[in-house]
C-alpha cells in the first residue's frame, strides 16, 4: 500500500474500533487517538484527561508515581508505605530498580516497609501507629539516612495528619522524615504522583544537606530510575568522555544525592515525564541547567554524546569523538548481526514515561517500524515531542482501553508488541511475540552500548522464537 493508502486504512481502523462505544464515549475516545499524515491534521491527540469510567485503562496512580517511581530507588532512606498492605505489597520491588550496597545496612530498595492498616486505624487514625513504625525504623536500621512516608488512599480519606507525625519525629531523631501525600485518589494518573514526590524533595530536602565544591565536569542524572542497570550504562559513557556523574535521581540514588542535586554543572534529564518538574525547578532556583537525552540505540546515543559533550569544552568532545568512534564498530556488529533477522518487522508501543518515544530510534536502527505507539500518563508536551518522531501512518494513542488495543493489534498485525505486565499474557496468549517494556521483562539494560546488544538480541529472541509457531489462541 502507498502512504495514503495507509493512513487511510489506519484511520478507517480507528472509527471500526470506536464503533463498539455509545457515542458520548466514542465522541471522548476519538479525541485521544489520531493517526500521523503528511499534514499532521489530526494530530493533535488529547491527554492528560480523566480515563473514561468503566472503561479498563492500565494507568498506574499517583501512589505508584511518588513510591514506585520518584522515591522507591532511593537507597538508603526508608520508605513507609502508610496504610494497607495491599499497595506497599504491590509496589514491593516489582520495577527492578538496582541499587549497590549491603542489603539492610545502606540499601532498603529490596524491603517493603507498611503501617498495615486495619479497621481500628481506619475508624482511631494512624498517627501513633506511624511514630512508632519510625521509631521501630531508628532502631532497627540506625544507618537509615531518612525516612518517607508515602501515604495510600485511606489515609487521606481519614484526615491522618502525617506532617506534624513527620515533623515531631524529625526533629526527635535529627533525621530527615519527609511526608509524601501521595493518595492514589489524588489526580488522574501516576503523573501527579511524581510531582507530588518532587515537591516534598523540594520542600524538605533539595539544598539541606552540606554543600560541596562543584567541579567543571560534574554533572546529574536526572529522571533514570536504574531499570536491570540502565543508570550504570548511562553512567559509564558520561564518564568516559569525561564529565563526572556526581547525581543519579533516583535510581541508585542516595539523600545526600537528592540534597546536593543542584550542585551541579549540568542535569541530564532522561524521563521528561517524571522529572521536568523538579529540573525546571532547579534551573529557576539555583540556575542549576539541564537537558534531555537519550541513550537508546546507537543513533540516538551519538546525538545525544555530540548534545551534551558541546556543553562543555573542547576536551570533552575530544573524548566524547573518540568514544563514538570506538564503539560504533562495535555497535554495527550488532547490526549486522540481528538487522538481518529484524528488517521489516513492525512493532506496536504502549508504555509510560520516555519509552513510546524514546525507544523508537533504537527499533529504527534494527530495521524495525514502529506502526504504533501511545503513552499511559503523557501530558500534551509529551506528544509533541513524539509525533515529529514517528512516520507517517503512525497510529497515536493515549491511554488507550484494553479493548482498543486488543483490536488495533488484531487488526494492524504487528510482529511484536512491547507494553507492561497488565498487557503481556494477553498477548502471549493470543501467540503474539510481546516484550515488557516497563522493566524490560527480567532483562537488561537497554541504555547505552553496554544495553543495545541486549535490547537487539531480546527483540530477535522474542521475535524469531519458534514457540510462536506451535502456539494456537485458545479462543
Amino acid at each position: 500500500m502507498s502512504t495514503r493508502e495507509i493512513v487511510d486504512f489506519r484511520k478507517q481502523v480507528v472509527e471500526d474500533v470506536l464503533e463498539v462505544y455509545p457515542e458520548k464515549a466514542k465522541k471522548n475516545r476519538r479525541q485521544h487517538i489520531a493517526v500521523k499524515d503528511s499534514e499532521c491534521a489530526g494530530c493533535a491527540v488529547k491527554s492528560n484527561a480523566k480515563t473514561v469510567p468503566g472503561i479498563m485503562t492500565a494507568r498506574g496512580c499517583a501512589y505508584a508515581g511518588a513510591k514506585g517511581v520518584v522515591w522507591g530507588p532511593v537507597k538508603d532512606v526508608v520508605h513507609i508505605s502508610h496504610g494497607p498492605v495491599g499497595c506497599g505489597y504491590y509496589s514491593w520491588g516489582n520495577r527492578r530498580n538496582l541499587a549497590e550496597g549491603e542489603i539492610g545496612v545502606d540499601n532498603f530498595v529490596p524491603f517493603l516497609f507498611t503501617s498495615d492498616f486495619q479497621e481500628s486505624d481506619i475508624i482511631y487514625g494512624g498517627d501513633k501507629k506511624l511514630e512508632k513504625i519510625i521509631h521501630e525504623v531508628v532502631d532497627l536500621f540506625p544507618n537509615a539516612k531518612g525516612v518517607s512516608v508515602l501515604s495510600e488512599c485511606p489515609v487521606g480519606l481519614i484526615g491522618d495528619d502525617i506532617e506534624s507525625v513527620a515533623r515531631r519525629m524529625s526533629e526527635k531523631f535529627e533525621l530527615p522524615v519527609v511526608p509524601v501525600r501521595c493518595e492514589g485518589f489524588r489526580g488522574i494518573s501516576q503523573s501527579l504522583g511524581h510531582h507530588i514526590a518532587n515537591d516534598a524533595i523540594r520542600d524538605h530536602v533539595l539544598g539541606k544537606g552540606s554543600a560541596r565544591d562543584v567541579g567543571p565536569y560534574d554533572i546529574g542524572i536526572i529522571g533514570d530510575y536504574n531499570i536491570g542497570g540502565d543508570a550504570w550504562a548511562s553512567k559509564k559513557i558520561l564518564e568516559e568522555i569525561g564529565l563526572k556523574v556526581v547525581n543519579i535521581w533516583t535510581g541508585d540514588s542516595t539523600l545526600e544525592m537528592l540534597q546536593n542535586g543542584h550542585l551541579v554543572k549540568l542535569n541530564l534529564i532522561h524521563c521528561f515525564r517524571s522529572m521536568n518538574y523538579i529540573a525546571k525547578y532547579m534551573e529557576e532556583t539555583y540556575g542549576t541547567p539541564w537537558l534531555e537525552f537519550n541513550f537508546f540505540g546507537p543513533t540516538k546515543i551519538r546525538e545525544s554524546i555530540l548534545k551534551i559533550a558541546a556543553q562543555f569544552d573542547n576536551s570533552i568532545m575530544e573524548k566524547a569523538l573518540k568514544v563514538i568512534e570506538k564503539y560504533e564498530p562495535l555497535m554495527q556488529n550488532v547490526i549486522d548481526t540481528y538487522r538481518p533477522r529484524l528488517e521489516g518487522k513492525s512493532v506496536m508501543l504502549y508504555v509510560g514515561g520516555l519509552r513510546p518515544r524514546h525507544i523508537v530510534g533504537a527499533y529504527e536502527d534494527l530495521g524495525m517500524e514502529v506502526i504504533g505507539t501511545g503513552y499511559e500518563f503523557a501530558h500534551k508536551e509529551d506528544y509533541e515531542k513524539t509525533i515529529p518522531a514517528l512516520k507517517e501512518g503512525t497510529l497515536i494513542y493515549d491511554d488507550v482501553t484494553a479493548l482498543e488495543l486488543e483490536e488495533f493489534v488484531k487488526k494492524l498485525k504487528p510482529d511484536l508488541v512491547g507494553s507492561g505486565i497488565k498487557e503481556k499474557y494477553v498477548f502471549e496468549k493470543m501467540g503474539l511475540p510481546f516484550r515488557q517494556m516497563h522493566s524490560w521483562d527480567y532483562s537488561g539494560p537497554y541504555h547505552g552500548y553496554e544495553g543495545f546488544p541486549i535490547f537487539a538480541r531480546d527483540m530477535d529472541m522474542a521475535i524469531n522464537s519458534p514457540t510462536w509457531k506451535v502456539i494456537k489462541a485458545p479462543w
